[in-house]
């Protein structure tokens, strides 16, 4: 299963990607401040963030932290320009550049002598790590979370053995289950709530916040037989899958009304710009049935579709995005995540803006649920869903079925986006 569709500060250094970005940077300046002599040694001032305007003109650059707050750099023709090649930790190979060699999206470290004024005084320097080597990076590990990883539901949680147990259903509807190990040497870390998952922001976390349920990745070893994993990271968060017909659009707001599926009760849905949604096509009841098993399987007399996937408002995956969903790629529990997988399948289906949809749509999507249980906040939804809530509904109840019985959460969770990788 997907496990979700990403900046610096001492909440999310734990990030592989933010970490090493950070090590190098850390030790390109203490490169560049060590003292002449060992009687003084000047203190590192400065802002880490990504570049997120350039005014030449106006010698002035605009960098965004990882908390989201806005800065302003005054440089002048003085500063010195670095780039730092990836996988570099000193400056000792540091390449000189030009201001026209910073674009938007590098993520830049802009750093002031002692006790002097950011505000005023422009930076002596800007380490810079451009933005495709940061894409680079960001592919490489998620390529290593894709070879190495497992995603599932968390179905059991031992504190005695310290043993979290994480499963996920092929496309046949068989579970698969994967044992996962926690020792002081695993890295945990939970998304917090009301929020898009993002790798990067997710907080240090201990066994004992896990909960059954939870969508949860891991990082590591797996078995021969692919029934445990000796972990390096975990991540995890407490999601939701919500449903429901769609009375109301309000574009200018990001917001859709919707009546649950279940309770009947209506539900507000904040569709942020990184909000992932997607389209079950007509006719992909046809094309997913066929391997499904059960009522709408080879053997069955009924189609069922198999769909899961993320889009979003603006048709893009969130910054910090998995291959399976707003954070989530790769293999599943057990396996890999091949055509097998409901959340690969559902990643295929087309990507459609808020504009897309109208009033009557019956939608999927998935959420970290906040404190107002009346307003989620969507990190994937799926529209056009009638025909696969029916296959489930049929196949969970070996016969026809109302849609409105489905267990929601059981049966797609992992699929609309969720935990998932740098």
């Amino acid at each position: 299963m997907k496990i979700l569709q990403t900046h610096v500060d001492t909440t999310v250094r734990n990030s592989k990607l933010i970490n090493s970005i950070v090590i190098m940077m850390l030790a390109a300046f203490a490169a560049y401040a060590q003292p002449q002599t060992q009687t003084a040694t000047p203190q590192i001032s400065g802002v880490i963030g990504e570049v997120k305007n350039i005014d030449a003109t106006a010698n002035q650059l605009i960098v965004r932290a990882e908390n989201g707050v806005l800065s302003t750099v005054n440089i002048n023709d003085k500063t010195q320009y670095k780039r730092l090649p990836l996988g570099e930790k000193s400056l000792t190979k540091a390449e000189d550049i030009k201001l026209a060699d910073v674009g938007q999206g590098d993520r830049v470290w802009a750093r002031w002598r002692s006790g002097a004024d950011q505000k005023t005084t422009p930076a002596a320097q800007l380490v810079v790590m451009s933005k495709a080597d940061l894409a680079k990076k960001q592919e490489q590990e998620r390529a290593e979370w894709r070879r190495r990883g497992v995603s599932g539901i968390v179905s059991s949680v031992n504190p005695s053995t310290q043993e979290i147990t994480v499963s996920s259903k092929s496309l046949m509807g068989q579970a698969q289950a994967v044992i996962i190990p926690i020792t002081d040497k695993v890295l945990m870390r939970r998304y917090p709530p009301d929020s898009i998952p993002k790798y990067s922001e997710a907080k240090p976390a201990k066994l004992e916040e896990v909960k059954v349920g939870d969508q949860l990745r891991a990082l590591g070893d797996k078995s021969t037989d692919g029934t445990h994993l000796t972990a390096e990271e975990v991540v995890f968060g407490t999601f939701k899958i919500a449903g429901g017909t769609v009375t109301a659009i309000d574009a200018p707001s990001g917001q859709l009304k919707i009546t649950d599926l279940q309770t009947k009760k209506p539900l507000t849905i904040i569709i942020r710009p990184d909000s992932v949604l997607r389209r079950f096509p007509q006719g992909a009841a046809m094309m997913f049935g066929g391997g499904m098993g059960g009522p709408g399987g080879p053997n069955g007399q009924g189609q069922g579709p198999r769909p899961e996937g993320q889009g979003q408002g603006q048709g893009q995956r969130p910054q910090g995005a998995g291959p399976g969903g707003p954070q989530g790629g790769g293999q599943r529990p057990g396996g890999g995540g091949g055509a097998g997988n409901m959340a690969d399948l559902l990643e295929r289906l087309p990507l459609i803006s808020m504009g897309d949809l109208k009033v009557g749509d019956i939608i999927l999507m998935s959420s970290l649920p906040g404190a107002d249980p009346t307003q989620l906040t969507a990190i994937s939804l799926v529209s056009g869903v009638e025909p696969l809530l029916q296959m489930v509904a049929a196949r969970q109840q070996g016969g026809p079925s109302r849609p409105q019985g489905v267990d929601l959460n059981g049966s797609f969770g992992g699929m609309f986006g969720g935990v998932g990788v740098p």
